[in-house]
């Protein structure tokens, strides 16, 4: 069997140190010391930060010079082309933007109730650092019955949104040089966040089993560096989901290093389409000492913008993850916790409003799934969770490929160029999320902006526009 794994290093590994300098110490000290005293990769960031000042990287006499983790950085390309959808939008273009990972449901109107009550009762201070006593202790009681995971308050660090909580468990666990396994389609924020945290991204590829990470896959990935595994189920991009099965077959893998954690992004969780059914990798055996889970309020209850997620982990590493936010930006917002313990009211899963939501949801996934079924050239699996489509589209693009009235289309970022400007479809290129040979469709719209969606593909995407040179 062929793995395919790929190495993602940061431009800076605390296993390669100045000699006879702390490696704590070593970034600080290798600037100043002869490129020869620095391994291969030290030299190479010794490089980068000597030619931004000595190329005149300056502006009103300020040296402009980034901190080379935050040089690398590469942008979200979700967010780019929603703001770029919204812009055309806005100058009065037809768009349809299906870029966004954002529910288009109103919040259900007890949360918005308990949000402004706490408005108008003065709940407008800050509050303690990890998340209000009863938010913490009813994320604990829905723990317990929901997931079946066991925790205490503490173990809870209430966050502005679960991408603060998966941040913070990174920077938490992960030293200069550990390893990251990231398994491929991936959120597009996994990778940059390992390396921000100093850590190397190891990208493995899915593609072959149905998007979903196999213990030999994962195996083969595996060195004494490695720190730190990332599940997110279901999956953005691809919707796909863990069964029980398929996560102890991975515990197994896990238990083998004593040095490997889990941090598993439940984010979605509620937005799953039987029979598939959620399971929490810390219920597997022996694994509850190993996982870090994350989790919000953000996709099942259509609260992107109140901000707000939460870490459920060992004792240890929430401590440490609590200690990065209270250096940082402290607790999260007052009325956004109120309302949120109001979700937490709702009854098991949201209650009835999620179950209307998701019911939306399934229905909107059946038929965006029979339409692009239909579009020659496409070639998909059909998610079980989540609300994103990641098909192939590998017929459309290419060296040769030229689309009438456009002009070639190497890739799939040409690809979604296209459709932008041709039929002003806003789609996002699969390689954002590790798959190059794929589109990111986002489901989350009414049914009547996504019957004229597929309208709009099919039409761009018939034969007759595609020609080769």
């Amino acid at each position: 069997m062929r793995v395919r794994i790929q190495r993602i290093p940061t431009e800076v590994s605390g296993t390669h140190t100045v000699r006879g300098v702390h490696p704590a110490a070593s970034f600080r000290a290798h600037r100043s010391l002869p490129a020869g005293r620095h391994c291969t990769r030290c030299r190479r960031v010794s490089r980068m930060v000597v030619s931004a000042a000595a190329t005149g990287d300056q502006q009103g006499g300020v040296d402009q010079t980034l901190n080379p983790r935050v040089a690398a950085l590469k942008p979200s390309k979700t967010m780019a082309l929603t703001d770029l959808a919204r812009q055309l939008r806005e100058s009065g273009r037809d768009i349809l933007g299906l870029a966004a990972g954002e529910p288009d449901f109103d919040t259900p109107a007890a949360i918005v109730d308990a949000g402004v009550q706490a408005l108008r009762t003065g709940q407008t201070r800050y509050t303690p650092n990890t998340g209000t006593a009863p938010l913490r202790a009813a994320i604990c009681q829905k723990l317990k019955q929901e997931n079946g995971l066991q925790h205490s308050p503490s173990d809870i660090v209430v966050s502005n949104g679960a991408k603060q909580a998966i941040w913070q468990a990174l920077l938490a666990t992960c030293s200069e040089g550990d390893e990251v396994i990231i398994p491929a389609p991936y959120w597009v924020s996994y990778p940059e966040m390992a390396r921000l945290a100093g850590a190397e991204a190891v990208v493995v590829d899915t593609t072959a089993d149905a998007f979903l990470l196999t213990p030999a896959r994962l195996g083969a990935a595996l060195t004494p560096r490695s720190r730190l595994l990332i599940l997110c189920t279901p999956s953005n991009p691809t919707g796909a989901v863990y069964s029980r099965a398929a996560q102890e077959a991975l515990a197994q893998v896990v238990a083998e290093h004593p040095r490997l954690l889990v941090l598993s992004d439940e984010i979605y969780e509620h937005i799953i389409f039987p029979p598939a059914c959620h399971v929490s990798f810390g219920t597997l055996p022996n694994m509850a000492p190993r996982t870090l889970t994350v989790n919000g309020f953000s996709k099942a209850f259509a609260m992107t913008g109140w901000r707000l997620g939460y870490l459920a982990a060992p004792p240890h590493f929430a401590a440490a993850a609590a200690g990065i936010q209270s250096q940082s930006t402290s607790g999260a917002s007052s009325i956004a916790q109120h309302a949120a313990l109001a979700a937490l009211g709702l009854g098991n899963a949201g209650g009835e409003p999620v179950a209307e939501m998701v019911t939306a949801f399934q229905e909107r996934r059946d038929f965006l799934f029979d339409a692009l079924s239909d579009i020659p050239g496409i070639k998909l699996e059909k998610p079980e969770g989540a609300f994103y489509m990641f098909p192939e589209v590998t017929a459309f693009f290419g060296p040769t490929i030229v689309a009438k009235d456009f002009g070639p289309v190497p890739d799939a970022d040409t690809l979604c160029r296209y459709l932008l400007e041709t039929v002003g479809l806003a789609l996002v290129p699969g390689d954002a999320f590790g798959g190059g040979d794929y589109l990111r469709i986002s489901y989350a719209a009414s049914m009547a902006t996504l019957q004229d969606a597929a309208a709009r593909l099919a039409r761009a995407l018939h034969p007759a526009n595609f020609s080769t040179s």
